[in-house]
């Protein structure tokens, strides 16, 4: 049976930080790479990273420096980061390895397996984690879990991949689960996030002012609508159950948390629009439907990210 006894991270943002530690609690140093270049990798060597007041130290490898494959390769970089991040990869993906990236949006395992097969690259998101980042300190009150497998999973009968991915997890502490339809669970964090996410950044809104605000809820009920109108075009069924469990979900989030995209318009770095309602209005294009909201939220995060200077 395969069975994963190292792994190579890419990206110690605020998800990567908050998963990494957690491994480390149960797995040897020399069996966590941490895969940076230049100043990040100088940065790191130096400096470590910083997570809920505790200094980490991780083994830094370089990509073009010989290094062996890793038999999980952990992808925690944000959308925009993914087309350097796929090509950094390459030196620590082997024939066993397995590619989890638990990114935001649905086209990132797409990219992945456009590059190393699908037979490597593995569904996934993160979910109910409030990891910040704070310059270069991060701090998570909740890690959430991890809804990870192939596109159909039927219980006691996973894929090679999934049993060692899961056995992995279990040791080393990460929450997770295995849904069976895992495309229909992946679309429906997607549907989330572009509701929640865009709409608390456009208005700089916490959780807690998302859940207070009618005006704030009904803006996010109409882009997840959106969201929901192009998956059915896609052959993924979301409607109004799917959308009111995402207002469930967030209702129980901490009343002072941010999300992602707020957390990125706040510090100027570039956002994950393009995942979000640029997914939207991409794929709504292609079939002829109306997006008025994903369409407007594109705009207005772009003009946010220039007034920023970040496209300019």
């Amino acid at each position: 049976m395969k069975k994963i006894e190292n792994i190579a991270l890419i990206g110690l943002g605020a998800v990567g930080c908050a998963y990494l530690t957690t491994i480390a609690e149960h797995l040897s140093p020399e069996k966590i790479r941490v895969v940076a270049a230049g100043e990040r990798a100088e940065r790191y060597r130096k400096n470590g990273i910083t997570y809920n007041g505790r200094q980490y130290r991780f083994n830094v490898a370089e990509p073009g420096s010989g290094e062996r494959p890793a038999d999980l390769v952990f992808v925690a970089v944000k959308n925009t980061q993914l087309a350097a991040a796929v090509e950094e990869i390459g030196d620590f993906v082997g024939p066993e390895t397995v590619i989890i990236a638990p990114l935001n949006g649905v086209t990132s395992e797409k990219v992945l397996m456009e590059r190393y097969g699908a037979e490597r690259v593995l569904y996934s998101y993160a979910m109910k984690i409030d990891a910040t980042r704070e310059g270069d300190c991060t701090f998570c009150k909740n890690t959430g879990f991890i809804p990870f497998g192939e596109a159909r999973n039927e219980p006691g009968r996973y894929s090679e991949n999934v049993t060692a991915v899961e056995e992995f997890f279990r040791r080393t502490g990460i929450e997770y689960e295995i849904p069976e339809d895992m495309i229909t669970s992946l679309w429906k964090k997607f549907m989330m996030n572009t509701g929640l996410n865009q709409t608390s950044a456009i208005l700089g809104f916490t959780y807690g002012m998302m859940q207070r605000s009618s005006s704030a809820r009904a803006l996010m009920r109409s882009a997840m609508e959106e969201a929901a109108a192009v998956a059915g075009a896609e052959g993924i069924s979301l409607g109004t159950p799917e959308i009111d469990d995402c207002f469930r979900i967030m209702d129980m989030l901490g009343a002072e948390g941010k999300t992602s995209m707020l957390q990125d318009i706040e510090a100027r770095r570039p956002t994950e629009v393009g995942a979000f309602a640029g997914t939207v209005v991409e794929i709504a294009d292609r079939h002829g439907l109306a997006v008025p909201v994903n369409r407007t939220y594109l705009r207005q995060i772009r003009a946010l990210e220039e007034a920023a200077g970040l496209r300019l």
